[in-house]
């Protein structure tokens, strides 16, 4: 697929202070892109140069393969959504989703025929004279979104679109916009701080570090192999420490002790990240071929719904976490030998 936005070499400097550093970044026809990263980043300022509404120092911004310098924001063909919605409390329903079908001369009969389609298609089928004041946010979410969806924008971007909804709400409709982009072939660039919103919903993962792009890869890809320790830790894994891998063998030697490295592992200096799933409790069966840990006490447990996570304290070595059923879990308190499995540690470079 060709690409229907490119960003080559964007910086932006606010007052001196760099927030966003010579990003490269391309988005696919039909793609959703979700953007992460902690707060100061630089994803927001990235959706806001693209859109227009902060002007780059440096650096390319090209929509189906056109330069965006000096071209207005409302004239670039793209839609925006923002996390408080920005509706119209004064228009009803289709008032506020067919207002940039009337600042684009859209006649009346298609501009109400454009709103019918639409509301329909985000599940809020004739609902057009309802007052936006008496809309749930999850319906206040869903008129912004067939707003911006009404004069069929290039690219729709989207700025912490579900973050003012509570956690069922936002997992329901992360679903179905999904389904919703893929129906309708929408190419899509959203800044979420919500990982598991962005999994969800994207094609595509981007995070971001300091104005730059750490890790750029499918949900899959970044999740199993995080380009470096700040992303790891940046998507929630505890368990990451300095190792150095063997030259003889497939182990490292780590705080904790030897851990088992896959076959073909560089040898050498680094950091090593082990998911929760592979630490593995002795008493439940140590994983095959790895060599035994030192011994670890149980200092908390937390549910977590289809497993419980523990919090370790080995006889050497910082904290860890694990993760087990829960009918295996040991209680708080209780002693537990440990051993690591080779297919849930992933080496990563050093600093």
């Amino acid at each position: 697929m060709s690409a229907l936005l490119r960003v080559s070499a964007v910086s932006v400097a606010y007052g001196g202070r760099t927030a966003l550093d010579a990003v490269d970044l391309a988005v696919a026809e039909h793609e959703t892109v979700c953007v992460l990263g902690p707060s100061g980043s630089g994803k927001s300022t990235l959706l806001r140069a693209v859109a227009g509404l902060t002007q780059v120092d440096a650096g390319t911004i090209l929509l189906e393969g056109r330069d965006q310098a000096g071209v207005p924001t409302h004239r670039r063909g793209v839609g925006l959504m923002f996390q408080d919605h920005q509706l119209f409390p004064q228009r009803d329903i289709a008032g506020n989703i067919a207002f940039g079908l009337r600042m684009r001369g859209v006649a009346r009969a298609e501009a109400r025929r454009r709103v019918a389609e639409l509301l329909d298609l985000v599940g809020l089928p004739g609902a057009e004279r309802r007052a936006v004041s008496a809309l749930s946010g999850g319906e206040q979410q869903r008129v912004a979104l067939a707003r911006a969806l009404a004069p069929r924008p290039r690219l729709l971007m989207l700025d912490e679109p579900l973050g003012q909804l509570d956690r069922d709400l936002r997992e329901r409709l992360v679903v179905e916009l999904r389904q919703l982009f893929r129906a309708l072939g929408t190419t899509v660039l959203a800044v979420t701080h919500d990982q598991g919103e962005a999994f969800a919903l994207a094609d595509r993962v981007v995070v971001m570090r300091e104005g730059r792009v750490a890790q750029s890869g499918t949900p899959v890809e970044v999740w199993r192999r995080p380009a470096d320790a700040f992303v790891a830790r940046f998507l929630g894994f505890r368990n990451v420490a300095e190792a150095t891998v063997r030259a003889a063998e497939p182990v490292a030697d780590t705080p904790w002790g030897p851990v088992p490295v896959a076959l073909g592992t560089p040898p050498g200096p680094g950091r090593l990240l082990i998911r929760p799933s592979g630490v593995r409790l002795a008493a439940a069966g140590a994983a095959r071929g790895a060599p035994a840990a030192a011994r670890a006490v149980v200092r908390g447990r937390t549910f977590r719904g289809d497993h419980v996570l523990l919090l370790l304290e080995p006889e050497r070595g910082p904290a860890l976490e694990a993760a087990c059923a829960l009918v295996d879990a040991p209680t708080e308190g209780a002693k537990v030998g440990l051993a690591f499995d080779a297919a849930d540690v992933v080496t990563l470079p050093g600093d």
